[in-house]
């Protein structure tokens, strides 16, 4: 009998469609059985796929259509015309598609033109059908092997599950993954056994994963856990990768780029981590219609044999080139628009030309919020990495980036090349024009008749979770902007919340200032301040979106038992809740911003 080797994962979901992904351990044909029977409607609906195979590996991604908008179907997994999942004797309920309401349904938003501000509770203001956007990154599965962070404490993502599988919170409607999914370069204890089976641990990558086959065990490391499974086979998911999917400060530079190249092992890890977020992650982001006219996907279905060779041709090409791969994609759920923007790939980093997105992905961007604008009441801008960090850390980066390009001569820019590289100074603030050139497409897209109600940049990487506002000028008619909520599951240490506390201080902005002088950088295009946080802990942020209204959670993770990594249970416990576009309450975290 052929066997589920991991998922199914609920991919895809919009009103009357849905994408299935699972890997199997033989080729097959994969079924989704949708409805039918006593409790999933009057009519089954029935969708499958012939697996491909990649590097001995074998995966399906079936395409689930003719759902009815609005509802929520339980649906089962079949290999060969055998029931897979749910698996026999589970303990969780059944998987379910949850499809977005029709346009205009009942707590929906056609002819809703209030302002986020509106603090009036008439009619629908808080009604049905809410779109619950859960967001984080940085996971680890297991604790790297040799870690000497201590107590990592419970996973946030397998706390989430554990509540909505009883009853004590709301199950999102999308749960949005900003990178970090694994960890090619700090692996378990038990990835290193298997590596050390299989080559020699002394000689490099050493303990870190190699290739696309070591790259498989990380997934099946995240993916497997009982509870975790259940949430993403239920819950649709949109990802995009962050540097430690490939290794921590993939594309910092161009000089780390050029040592990075040199190595012994570099080019099977990079084929091998293109290779397999383009198989695990990045082909799930896609709608069915989008599969359908992908062109390297067809060609990967239609191999005869393993298609290995094809998509390694393609990572190659994407590694030599940005503009040959894009991995930045738009979902429209309902009138809430989601473009997820690659922030690590799109990169052009010579010096003198410097950008976080080449042309073409910032050409993409801008098409995508303009495309039919005031056709939706929410913008939501996913970046694995922050755009406003605390204003010590942007002048830091911007520093950093002006020594780099030779404003101070050649002994100062191979400084500044080296702090960039040992403090990870290479966020947006690292790009000085792309961060100017991100402020004044949001505040353009902020603004008009035709603005949304919300434009909200979602980010991860920097292991604790804040909000932030920019200061424009003249306004815009939209409230914008800054959420991050990072790890889900990882250390904190010490010495990084010291520094992030500080880098809000006014200290902290003193030293900016001077650094900035120093760099002849200037002051940002835009200024802007915290509202909240820094919070630190394993933790996830929730937005619930109601016509032009929407509500901002976090949640931290929280030991049942006491002890940080016991699986003796986990909750999580409300840090924030609160409307967006109102005064926020004052911070008591630490010095105001």
């Amino acid at each position: 009998m052929t066997a589920l080797r991991l998922g199914p994962l609920l991919r895809y979901a919009d009103a009357d469609s849905a994408t299935v992904w699972v890997e199997t351990d033989r080729p097959c044909e994969a079924e989704v059985r949708c409805g039918g029977g006593p409790d999933g409607g009057p009519e089954e609906i029935r969708a499958a796929a012939r697996t491909w195979r990649v590097a001995g590996h074998h995966y399906a991604l079936v395409p689930v259509t003719g759902l009815r908008p609005g509802t929520e179907t339980p649906y089962r997994v079949l290999l060969d015309g055998e029931q897979v999942w749910p698996l026999p004797d589970s303990p969780f309920p059944p998987s379910t598609i949850r499809t977005l309401p029709p346009e205009g349904a009942p707590g929906g938003t056609a002819g809703d033109t209030r302002d986020i501000g509106d603090t009036r509770d008439t009619g629908d203001t808080w009604q049905s059908s809410p779109l619950r956007v859960a967001f984080g990154s940085c996971r680890w599965a297991a604790r790297p092997s040799a870690s000497a962070h201590g107590a990592i404490g419970p996973d946030a993502l397998d706390a989430l599950a554990r509540q909505v599988l009883a009853g004590a919170a709301e199950r999102p409607d999308v749960l949005l993954l900003l990178g970090d999914q694994v960890y090619a370069d700090e692996t378990s204890e038990a990835i290193r056994r298997r590596i050390a089976a299989r080559r020699d641990l002394a000689e490099p990558p050493r303990g870190q994963v190699a290739d696309y086959e070591e790259y498989t065990w990380l997934y099946e490391e995240s993916w497997l856990d009982p509870r975790v499974r259940w949430l993403l086979s239920t819950v649709p998911s949109c990802m995009i990768f962050d540097d430690h999917d490939l290794i921590d400060d993939w594309n910092t530079s161009e000089a780390w780029q050029r040592e990075i190249r040199a190595t012994s092992w570099w080019r099977e890890r990079v084929l091998g981590g293109l290779t397999s977020y383009w198989v695990h992650q990045h082909l799930g982001n896609l709608s069915p219609a989008e599969l359908a006219a992908d062109g390297l996907y067809a060609a990967v279905r239609e191999t005869d044999g393993d298609a290995a060779g094809l998509l390694r041709a393609f990572a190659e090409r994407a590694d030599a080139d940005p503009a040959a791969a894009r991995w930045s994609y738009r979902r429209d759920l309902g009138r809430t628009r989601l473009l997820m923007v690659d922030t690590r790939a799109a990169r052009v980093l010579p010096e003198r030309e410097r950008a976080m997105l080449d042309e073409g992905e910032t050409r993409w961007l801008r098409e995508q919020i303009m495309d039919g604008r005031g056709s939706y009441d929410h913008l939501l801008v996913g970046s694995s990495l922050p755009w406003l960090l605390p204003p010590a850390v942007h002048e830091a980066e911007a520093w950093s980036s002006a020594l780099c390009r030779g404003e101070r001569g050649p002994r100062w820019a191979r400084l500044g090349e080296r702090v960039r590289q040992a403090a990870d100074l290479e966020h947006w603030a690292a790009f000085p024009e792309s961060f100017g050139e991100l402020a004044g497409l949001l505040a353009e897209a902020g603004r008009g008749e035709e603005a949304p109600a919300t434009v909200l940049v979602l980010s991860g990487d920097v292991h604790h979770a804040y909000t932030a506002e920019p200061r424009f000028a003249p306004p815009t008619r939209a409230h914008v902007a800054q959420l991050t909520c990072s790890p889900m599951h990882n250390s904190v240490p010490a010495a990084l919340r010291w520094g992030f506390r500080f880098g809000w201080s006014r200290t902290g902005r003193l030293l900016g200032r001077a650094l900035a002088r120093h760099g002849r950088t200037g002051r940002p295009p835009v200024e802007w301040r915290r509202t909240g946080g820094p919070w630190f802990g394993n933790q996830l942020m929730t937005l619930t979106l109601r016509g032009r209204r929407a509500r901002l959670r976090l949640d931290r993770a929280r030991a049942l038992d006491g002890r940080g990594d016991a699986d003796g249970g986990a909750a999580l416990e409300k840090v924030l809740d609160r409307e967006l576009g109102r005064s926020p309450r004052p911070d008591p975290t630490g010095p105001a911003a």
